[in-house]
């Protein structure tokens, strides 16, 4: 009587346990709201860089144009807008 019970056990718990872990998984992969692969995002950061603890300067590109927006904990501010087009440069 013992003996089956342990045997259903050492059966049955690596199959749930197995498929806990899948359902996990393809959760994680597959999470609602998230597309597969990559796709065209309307804003980009182009680049970040840090100024002190708390914020930092970023240049965006959105429609275009590029901003530069400096960031900290509380808020954001447009500090420049450029319309000059992703790749090109002013020299020259």
């Amino acid at each position: 009587m013992m003996t089956a019970y342990i045997l259903r056990l050492l059966v049955l718990l690596p199959l749930v346990a197995g498929m806990a872990f899948a359902t996990l998984w393809l959760w994680r992969r597959f999470q609602p709201g998230m597309t597969i692969g990559p796709r065209d995002r309307a804003v980009k950061v182009v680049d970040a860089v840090p100024m002190g603890t708390m914020g930092r300067l970023a240049v965006v590109e959105f429609d275009g144009k590029r901003y530069l927006v400096g960031v900290s904990r509380g808020r954001m501010d447009l500090l420049a807008e450029s319309d000059q087009p992703a790749g090109s440069s002013r020299e020259g």
